[in-house]
Protein backbone atom coordinates (compact mmCIF):
# COMPACT_ATOMS: atom_id res chain seq x y z
CA UNK A 1 0.00 0.00 0.00
CA UNK A 2 1.23 3.51 -0.98
CA UNK A 3 1.76 5.66 1.93
CA UNK A 4 1.78 9.84 1.94
CA UNK A 5 4.80 10.75 2.99
CA UNK A 6 6.27 14.21 1.04
CA UNK A 7 4.96 17.11 0.72
CA UNK A 8 6.44 19.61 -1.68
CA UNK A 9 6.66 23.54 -1.72
CA UNK A 10 7.79 25.92 -4.53
CA UNK A 11 9.54 29.32 -2.14
CA UNK A 12 11.04 32.36 -3.27
CA UNK A 13 13.53 31.94 -0.19
CA UNK A 14 14.14 28.40 1.20
CA UNK A 15 16.46 28.98 3.76
CA UNK A 16 13.88 32.39 5.70
CA UNK A 17 11.13 29.34 4.63
CA UNK A 18 13.42 26.59 6.29
CA UNK A 19 14.27 28.93 9.47
CA UNK A 20 10.54 29.57 10.19
CA UNK A 21 9.35 25.52 9.74
CA UNK A 22 12.34 24.59 12.13
CA UNK A 23 11.79 27.03 14.67
CA UNK A 24 7.74 27.22 14.51
CA UNK A 25 7.12 23.70 14.53
CA UNK A 26 10.16 22.01 15.48
CA UNK A 27 11.12 20.39 12.41
CA UNK A 28 14.65 19.46 11.57
CA UNK A 29 16.76 20.02 8.50
CA UNK A 30 17.43 16.89 6.83
CA UNK A 31 18.82 17.38 3.74
CA UNK A 32 20.00 19.94 1.13
CA UNK A 33 20.52 19.26 -2.72
CA UNK A 34 21.29 22.12 -5.13
CA UNK A 35 20.77 21.57 -9.16
CA UNK A 36 20.31 23.62 -12.43
CA UNK A 37 16.32 24.41 -11.36
CA UNK A 38 16.92 25.60 -7.77
CA UNK A 39 18.28 29.35 -8.91
CA UNK A 40 21.46 29.20 -6.94
CA UNK A 41 19.94 28.64 -3.92
CA UNK A 42 19.79 25.21 -1.57
CA UNK A 43 16.10 23.12 -2.09
CA UNK A 44 15.79 22.41 1.79
CA UNK A 45 14.48 19.04 3.27
CA UNK A 46 12.82 19.33 6.48
CA UNK A 47 11.29 16.69 8.65
CA UNK A 48 8.95 15.84 11.82
CA UNK A 49 10.39 12.39 11.59
CA UNK A 50 7.23 10.93 9.45
CA UNK A 51 6.68 13.32 6.83
CA UNK A 52 9.34 14.98 4.31
CA UNK A 53 8.36 18.83 3.26
CA UNK A 54 10.57 19.46 0.80
CA UNK A 55 11.20 23.53 -0.21
CA UNK A 56 11.98 24.23 -3.35
CA UNK A 57 13.33 27.46 -5.31
CA UNK A 58 12.14 26.92 -8.56
CA UNK A 59 9.67 29.29 -8.81
CA UNK A 60 8.68 30.30 -12.52
CA UNK A 61 5.22 30.86 -14.49
CA UNK A 62 4.48 27.12 -14.36
CA UNK A 63 5.21 26.08 -11.39
CA UNK A 64 4.27 29.19 -8.92
CA UNK A 65 4.72 29.89 -5.13
CA UNK A 66 2.62 27.16 -3.28
CA UNK A 67 1.86 23.76 -2.86
CA UNK A 68 4.06 22.11 -5.48
CA UNK A 69 3.14 18.33 -5.35
CA UNK A 70 2.53 15.25 -2.57
CA UNK A 71 4.57 12.19 -2.46
CA UNK A 72 3.49 7.85 -2.14
CA UNK A 73 6.06 6.17 -0.79
CA UNK A 74 6.00 2.81 -2.59
CA UNK A 75 7.55 -0.85 -2.08
CA UNK A 76 8.69 -0.82 -6.17
CA UNK A 77 8.38 2.26 -8.32
CA UNK A 78 7.51 0.90 -11.82
CA UNK A 79 4.47 -1.07 -10.04
CA UNK A 80 3.60 1.85 -8.17
CA UNK A 81 4.04 3.70 -11.57
CA UNK A 82 1.48 0.62 -13.33
CA UNK A 83 -0.84 0.65 -10.85
CA UNK A 84 -1.39 4.59 -10.70
CA UNK A 85 -1.33 4.68 -14.52
CA UNK A 86 -4.19 1.92 -14.84
CA UNK A 87 -6.15 3.61 -12.33
CA UNK A 88 -6.22 6.95 -14.78
CA UNK A 89 -3.55 8.83 -13.73
CA UNK A 90 -1.69 10.92 -16.72
CA UNK A 91 1.39 9.16 -17.21
CA UNK A 92 4.50 11.25 -16.81
CA UNK A 93 6.06 13.26 -19.30
CA UNK A 94 9.80 12.84 -18.75
CA UNK A 95 12.07 11.14 -17.02
CA UNK A 96 13.70 13.02 -13.62
CA UNK A 97 17.30 13.62 -13.88
CA UNK A 98 18.97 10.92 -11.39
CA UNK A 99 21.50 14.06 -9.66
CA UNK A 100 20.49 13.78 -5.75
CA UNK A 101 17.02 14.35 -5.96
CA UNK A 102 14.83 12.37 -3.84
CA UNK A 103 11.96 12.17 -6.36
CA UNK A 104 11.45 9.31 -8.70
CA UNK A 105 8.72 9.43 -10.94
CA UNK A 106 5.35 11.91 -11.45
CA UNK A 107 1.97 11.64 -12.49
CA UNK A 108 -0.57 13.74 -12.27
CA UNK A 109 -4.37 13.21 -10.92
CA UNK A 110 -6.68 12.60 -13.98
CA UNK A 111 -9.48 14.42 -12.16
CA UNK A 112 -7.56 17.70 -10.44
CA UNK A 113 -4.63 17.99 -12.37
CA UNK A 114 -2.41 17.42 -9.41
CA UNK A 115 1.18 16.10 -9.52
CA UNK A 116 2.08 13.16 -7.39
CA UNK A 117 4.90 11.88 -6.53
CA UNK A 118 6.08 8.15 -6.63
CA UNK A 119 9.39 7.37 -5.15
CA UNK A 120 10.59 4.85 -2.61
CA UNK A 121 10.42 7.55 0.34
CA UNK A 122 12.08 10.18 1.91
CA UNK A 123 14.80 11.18 4.20
CA UNK A 124 13.15 11.89 7.28
CA UNK A 125 16.49 12.26 9.01
CA UNK A 126 20.07 12.89 8.52
CA UNK A 127 21.60 10.92 6.18
CA UNK A 128 24.73 9.02 7.34
CA UNK A 129 26.81 10.39 4.62
CA UNK A 130 26.84 13.33 2.93
CA UNK A 131 23.42 15.86 4.11
CA UNK A 132 24.28 17.97 0.80
CA UNK A 133 24.75 17.43 -2.78
CA UNK A 134 25.70 20.42 -5.47
CA UNK A 135 24.98 19.07 -8.69
CA UNK A 136 24.47 22.29 -10.24
CA UNK A 137 26.32 23.37 -13.50
CA UNK A 138 29.51 25.16 -12.62
CA UNK A 139 29.37 28.58 -14.25
CA UNK A 140 32.75 29.99 -15.86
CA UNK A 141 34.36 32.51 -14.57
CA UNK A 142 34.73 35.12 -17.05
Amino acid sequence: MARIRHIALVVDDSEKTAAFYTEAFGLKEVFRQKNDDTRGQWAIYLSDGYINLALLPVARPDRPVGVDHFGFAVDDVDEGLKTAVAAGAVPPTRVLPRDGRQAETFVRDPHMNIKLDISRGWLTEKPAGAASIDTSTPVPVA
